[in-house]
Order: C-alpha cells, then sequence, then structure tokens
C-alpha cells in the first residue's frame, strides 16, 4: 500500500511519524511552500517538510493543488491511499478519485462540529469541556465526508491551544494506526454526517482575538486561552495594542468584588500586585498573569504592574 501524505502544521507530524515507524510505504509528502516567518522574515519550512526532510521522503509543495501540472505530480507517486491531516486546502476532485483506496483525513473536532481551519482553538473559546478527533473520508465540500471513527479528549483549564494541538495530534495519531488496516482491507465503516448537527470553525480574524472586556470572566478567559500560543488575545492601553496571553478566573469572580468597584467600567483595572493584574469583567473580574505591551516581550503580568504606571482605574481597550 503506497501512501501519499498531506499535512502542513505541527499537528500533522505525529500522524507521518507514526506511519514510518509502523513500517508503512510512505511514497511521497505533499505540504505547503516554505513561508516568511519572524520579525526578518526569512523563509521557513513547514513543520511536515522538514520532518519529511530529514527522513528522506520527496515532497511536493504545490502553491494550489488545482495549479497546472500539480495533480500530474502527485500522480507521479502513484498513491493507493492519500493520508491528510490539517494540509489547508481542499482536495479537487482529480485528487480525491485518484487513490483505489481513497482519501481520508484526521480532522481536529468531533465531526460533525467544528469543521473548518480553526476547529481546536474555536472549540476552547467555546468553552467546551470536551473535543477530540474525527477520522474521515474526504469528500469536496469543507470536511463533510462520511466518518470512519472518534477519539474524544477532554479539554482542561489548564490547557491552552497550544497544549490541546499536542493532546489531539497524539490522539490523531493514534486513531490512524487504529484503523488504517481495516482502512487497507476495505472494512472500514463509513457513517455519513449529519447536516443539521454541523457548526463550523473558521479560520481566526484579527477581530476574533479582540477581547471584549463586557463578556463574562469564563469568557474572557476562554478566549485568551484559545489564542495561546498562536496570536494572542489583545486589548489598548495608552493606544498601543496591548496583549494578554494568560489569565485566570478567581474562584468566586463577583463575590470578592469592593463596593467601590461595582460601578467600573468593564475593561477596568481593580488592583495589581504579587498575584497579576486584576480586571473588571461584564459579570466580575479575571486576573491577568501573562502580558505583553507593545514592541516588547511577554513578561508576568506583575512584573508588568510593578513597572508600568497601571493604576486602578485606568481602562484596558
Amino acid at each position: 500500500m503506497r501512501i501519499v501524505f498531506m499535512g502542513t502544521p505541527d499537528f500533522a507530524v505525529p500522524s507521518l511519524r507514526m506511519l514510518l515507524e509502523r513500517g508503512y510505504e510512505v511514497a511521497g509528502v505533499v505540504t505547503q511552500p516554505d513561508r516568511p516567518k519572524g520579525r526578518k522574515r526569512e523563509l521557513t519550512p513547514p513543520p511536515v517538510k522538514a520532518f519529511a526532510t530529514e527522513r528522506g521522503l520527496p515532497v511536493l509543495q504545490p502553491e494550489k493543488l488545482r495549479a497546472p501540472g500539480a495533480v500530474e505530480e502527485l500522480a507521479a507517486f502513484r498513491p493507493d491511499l492519500i493520508v491528510t491531516a490539517a494540509y489547508g486546502q481542499i482536495l479537487p476532485r482529480a485528487v480525491l478519485d485518484m487513490p483505489r483506496l481513497g482519501c481520508i483525513n484526521v480532522h481536529g473536532s468531533l465531526l460533525p462540529r467544528y469543521r473548518g481551519g480553526a476547529p481546536i482553538q474555536r472549540s476552547i473559546i467555546a468553552g467546551e469541556a470536551v473535543t477530540g478527533v474525527t477520522l474521515m473520508y474526504m469528500a469536496e465540500g469543507l470536511d463533510t465526508g462520511d466518518m470512519i471513527a472518534k477519539g474524544e479528549v477532554p479539554i482542561a483549564d489548564e490547557d491552552t491551544a497550544g497544549t490541546m494541538f499536542g493532546k489531539l495530534s497524539e490522539a490523531g495519531a493514534e486513531l490512524l494506526r487504529e484503523w488504517l488496516p481495516r482502512i487497507a482491507d476495505g472494512t472500514a465503516p463509513r457513517e455519513p454526517q449529519i447536516e443539521a448537527e454541523a457548526t463550523y470553525a473558521p479560520n481566526l480574524t484579527r477581530e476574533d482575538e479582540r477581547i471584549d472586556w463586557s463578556a463574562t470572566a469564563r469568557e474572557v478567559f476562554n478566549r485568551v486561552r484559545g489564542l495561546n500560543p498562536m496570536a494572542g488575545g489583545f486589548t489598548f492601553w495608552n493606544g498601543e495594542v496591548f496583549k494578554v496571553w494568560g489569565c485566570r478566573v478567581p474562584a468566586a469572580p463577583d463575590a470578592d468584588l469592593r463596593p467601590e468597584w461595582e460601578g467600573m467600567a468593564p475593561g477596568s483595572v481593580l488592583e495589581t500586585g504579587a498575584f497579576g493584574i486584576r480586571v473588571r469583567t461584564g459579570d466580575g473580574s479575571v486576573v491577568l498573569e501573562e502580558v505583553q505591551p507593545a514592541g516588547k516581550k511577554a513578561l508576568p503580568a506583575s512584573e508588568f504592574a510593578k513597572g508600568a504606571r497601571l493604576a486602578p482605574g485606568t481602562v484596558l481597550g
């Protein structure tokens, strides 16, 4: 069984590693082109390319799979099965019909919920207690194909998008390992998705990263951790972007508000100290634990509060 693997970020690497460790024949790897990264905008290969190159696998990086010659290059690998994990493009019909065993995908949610490009971040932002991975046959729609199997993964309060990417990538690799033999012999199940239950998780926009201090403390907390470490939540301080990388919800966010804080607007700094920076929300407060002022590095909120004139009454946003 000749497998072509298609993936781009760190999320996809455990699945590719598992295929090699289990002795499957990976005929080639398809990933996104190198992109500029960092302040110096240096051209950087995606994680899947870096891993594949280390293992001596041939790599294709078409800008678009529909571009002239891209499908022909892929066909030259003569795949029996195509495995994708966070590749980043919808496969055209010519690719879906290419392998005799079809195309399967490792998706980072419990389908049909959270179809799209940001299922992990958006499940955390939405306050979900459980998410998971789905192994599915691919179709022309956005994550609409028949499902093979699912695996649930709980989301703890300590989790961020970064930790959940790690947990779900390993869970996806394990699910793939478990079901590949049945996919190979044609006995894997095909469960159609229920369209009425579908929800969507589009890629995050700049507006998604903005902290709404009038939301509940729990909603602010979920947004901040759902954006860590990719973009970070942001607000404004002194007219400049002020990022929040970590915060926590007090045990009873509205029970310990002092009388003099009751009339303060959401976003108001209530107090600072070794504990961090307490900020008013729509239903109480959150305590900022890691922040990043414009042009500076991220640092503990308690350290920032010492040197900055972030007096109680200052309004963020």
